[in-house]
């Protein structure tokens, strides 16, 4: 089985914005207003545009055969002042479609990701995973990621 990992290009905008609609139609089961805060903005394939020309963006692809079948984004944040300088890299989106998961692409995707901001002089580095996405959590769990903290929300109706 061929696993390939790399930088997304542009001409991958489309193949990658259908990958994003899988992953909010998951995210939403679990938390309807997912794609409200934590999603894309629409247009999607305007969006995804955006983060590949924002130097502070790094997303990358994997493919098994030839066929993409997982995207990752990873964003550059700062941390506060007292932390001199030093920013923290925060995957935002992290997906691998069903019948492409537990055959390695997920962990070669994560390798690219850590080992690209790590060669950037990150250190540092968090996971964005909803409440209750249990094979998320223990993804991340198993390449060397703890929960540090949790998000509250609270919305009247």
């Amino acid at each position: 089985m061929r696993i390939e990992t790399r930088a997304a290009r542009v001409e991958d905008i489309s193949a990658i914005s259908q990958l994003y609609r899988d992953s909010e139609s998951e995210q939403t089961q679990l938390k309807s207003m997912w794609s409200v805060f934590n999603g894309l903005d629409l247009p999607f394939d305007s969006a995804l545009r955006e983060i590949l020309e924002d130097r502070r963006s790094l997303v990358i692809v994997g493919e098994l055969e030839g066929v993409l079948l997982g995207f990752a984004w990873a964003r550059s944040e700062p941390m506060l002042r007292r932390a001199g300088g030093e920013r923290v890299g925060v995957i935002r989106l992290f997906y691998v479609e069903p019948e492409a998961r537990g055959v390695g692409l997920g962990e070669a995707m994560i390798n690219l990701v850590l080992e690209s901001l790590r060669s950037s002089g990150h250190r540092r580095f968090d996971a964005l995973v909803s409440p209750g996405h249990r094979l998320a959590k223990n993804f991340f769990e198993q390449n060397g990621f703890a929960a540090r903290s949790i998000t509250m929300h609270h919305e009247d109706n």
